[in-house]
């Protein structure tokens, strides 16, 4: 036993020369080789400790939702449960039960939502969590060059507001979001849906990656075993609506899931150069759901599909199809969902300067999908850098809108012209015990 464990720990400083030793050799292309993400992302994220505590400590804090949304949970916890007489001081609740239960969490622990320093803390937690989230699915994929890691956390100003000068709860979503892709990812996809549907609890704009959640789902199960996974998450949103839906279930669903919401022209980043009369009309909105649509489907029969499948053949049972069936890659998982997201980004009604938050930490992994061969690192970065410079631009002007818009469609169209990732080549036994 006692020589056992000598061989054992003589041979973990072994390993770990080795590896400085590798890491010494190819120092010159540590920023540039996908197998060192995991070092970069290390560095990188124990950086962003320091550059978090600055920021709450040296950068004004901004009020803007927050006190509405202690004033909103306050009501709930005085004993209104009509979600129609809920409101703050920037107007009614509008967010789903799940927003009701984090936030009331966080006003006993900010003592009534008056200690503004802890709650920018407790945010800047959930900051490193979901860094620490992103950096696992790019780990897992090892498709973009670990310097691009840079671009997603220290260099971007908006981001850092949004989770720890704003406390929005757009990043409390989007963090169980990204635990969820990561339980995906994994194989773990019973589990990730209940992940996913807190955090669609939290905020529906989560919603945008149901559609590739879908299609890898009846890819992965076929139609009948897909079902007991959509029902978990409508079962979930039930319970966790249930004591609003008990007191006036049509004020709760048409409150907290209003896919008809009005934005403010004055707010929106996106479409500044449009007259605002066509920013408010319904046919406006109508023709950008026309084309979110169009383009989800064309994207899942042209792009999403395995070549040669008919894409009737994802609604049958495993053991039923006629072809080879493979277990979905990290990266086929990925691509899909995050596609799917950055497609209702392109054609969404507007965007407020809290949404960069849905997609900003998918960028680097959409643009390094793409099927451009000629697209060039610096070229890529530079669209980073013009995405970053739209989104810090307050008031948003015609030229930053446009710029975005820009950048959106070079993105969507890498996209489109990007083969479907390979296949693994390990058949996947019909008969396998699934999650």
């Amino acid at each position: 036993m006692a020589g056992g464990g000598k061989k054992k720990s003589s041979t973990l400083p072994s390993t770990f020369q080795k590896t400085l030793s590798s890491v010494w050799q190819d120092k010159h292309m540590v920023l540039f080789k996908a197998e060192y993400t995991f070092l970069v992302t290390a560095v990188l994220w124990f950086l962003e400790i320091g550059i978090n505590i600055w920021v709450i400590q040296k950068v004004s804090y901004t009020d803007i939702d927050w006190k509405a949304y202690m004033d909103e949970v306050e009501g709930v916890i005085n004993g209104t449960y009509d979600y129609t007489q809920l409101k703050g001081d920037t107007g009614p609740l509008v967010y789903p039960a799940g927003f009701v239960y984090v936030f009331t969490g966080l006003y006993y622990l900010t003592d009534h939502g008056q200690n503004i320093r802890l709650g920018q803390y407790v945010f800047a937690v959930f900051y490193l969590i979901t860094l620490l989230l992103v950096f696992r699915i790019y780990h897992r994929t090892k498709k973009v060059p670990p310097y691009v890691f840079f671009f997603v956390c220290c260099a971007s100003y908006r981001i850092h507001s949004i989770f720890v000068l704003r406390l929005f709860n757009d990043p409390v979503a989007m963090m169980l979001l990204f635990g969820a892709i990561n339980l995906f990812v994994d194989g773990r996809w019973t589990l990730g849906c209940a992940l996913y549907s807190l955090a669609v609890s939290v905020k529906m704009n989560v919603l945008l990656f149901a559609p590739g959640l879908l299609f890898l789902l009846l890819c992965e199960f076929g139609l009948w075993k897909t079902l007991p996974k959509l029902t978990l998450c409508a079962a979930i949103q039930l319970v966790l609506g249930l004591p609003f839906l008990l007191v006036n279930p049509v004020g709760y669903v048409s409150r907290a899931f209003d896919l008809g919401r009005q934005f403010l022209f004055k707010w929106t980043v996106n479409w500044r150069f449009l007259p605002e009369d066509v920013f408010l009309s319904r046919y406006f909105h109508l023709a950008l759901l026309l084309a979110h649509i169009t383009t989800l489907v064309l994207f899942a029969l042209k792009r999403w599909k395995r070549s040669g499948n008919s894409i009737w053949s994802i609604l049958t049972d495993l053991s039923e199809r006629k072809e080879t069936v493979h277990k979905l890659s990290a990266d086929q998982t990925v691509l899909v969902l995050f596609t799917s997201n950055f497609i209702g980004m392109c054609f969404s009604r507007s965007l407020h300067y809290q949404f960069y938050v849905w997609y900003f930490h998918t960028l680097p992994y959409l643009l390094w999908s793409g099927g451009v061969k000629k697209l060039a690192h610096l070229l890529r970065v530079l669209i980073l850098g013009l995405i970053e410079l739209s989104w810090n631009t307050y008031p948003s002007t015609n030229y930053s809108s446009i710029s975005l818009h820009v950048c959106h469609f070079i993105i969507l169209l890498c996209l489109w012209l990007n083969p479907t990732p390979a296949l693994p080549s390990q058949k996947l036994d019909n008969k396998a015990k699934r999650h």
